[in-house]
């Protein structure tokens, strides 16, 4: 079930047709295994998802076994490859990336890039109650707290596959000026950051170049 994407206790449930209370002692085992981690939303209070933790896990159940059939015969291992590439970088590649760069904003990246020491990085997902849109933050670094709210240092968001441009930033901007409204985080300061694999537009550079993002490409992600 969460390896086809449904990371919520919810999600779960309904993937396995039973009820969320009775989910509480398996994801407690799996969580004990190591199988799994539980990782809480920033944004939304008692919510939290859960992620595997070992990728080659994630491969098998994603690529492999919903075609073990064909994986049987002789000689069909490069077309199953081929036809799973779309699951590959959804479910593989994709959530993956967005752990190493969360891993990255608290371990490897300097204080200058953040704003400040991250006490917690993690990620979330706000709600714009006007419009009842949901935004999926793929990484959000929370600051200390010395007195009063903790600052949000930054946000950012991740993509593998796809070269960002400004309307990435125009979300970021959003998905700010919304967690500044809920009070929860001072976000008088909350840098955005752009992670991608691919590349990013011209336009988008510009937008860096005057201070208003910060670029982060897998070279700076392994050289750090």
């Amino acid at each position: 079930a969460v390896a086809e994407g449904n990371s919520t206790r919810g999600g779960i449930a309904n993937y396995l047709a039973r009820r969320s209370t009775d989910l509480a002692h398996p994801l407690t085992v799996l969580e004990d295994a190591g199988l799994l981690r539980r990782e809480p939303d920033l944004f939304r209070a008692n919510r939290s998802s859960y992620r595997i933790t070992e990728p080659l896990i994630t491969f098998y159940q994603a690529v492999m076994r919903p075609v073990w059939a064909q994986l049987e015969r002789p000689g069909s291992a490069a077309r199953v490859w081929r036809a799973a590439q779309r699951r590959f970088h959804t479910q593989v590649l994709g959530p993956r990336f967005e752990h190493i760069c969360r891993e990255w904003c608290l371990s490897s990246a300097d204080e200058t890039t953040l704003g400040g020491l991250p006490a917690h990085v993690g990620h979330g997902v706000v709600t714009d109650q006007k419009t009842r849109a949901t935004y999926e933050v793929d990484v959000a670094v929370v600051g200390l707290a010395d007195d009063g709210r903790p600052p949000l240092l930054a946000i950012g968001e991740v993509k593998w596959g796809e070269v960002m441009g400004v309307g990435h930033l125009t979300r970021l901007q959003r998905i700010r000026t919304l967690i500044g409204a809920q009070g929860r985080y001072d976000t008088s300061a909350t840098r955005l950051l752009c992670f991608s694999a691919a590349g990013f537009t011209d336009e988008l550079r510009e937008a860096a170049q005057a201070g208003a993002v910060t670029l982060i490409d897998v070279a700076q992600l392994y050289q750090s």
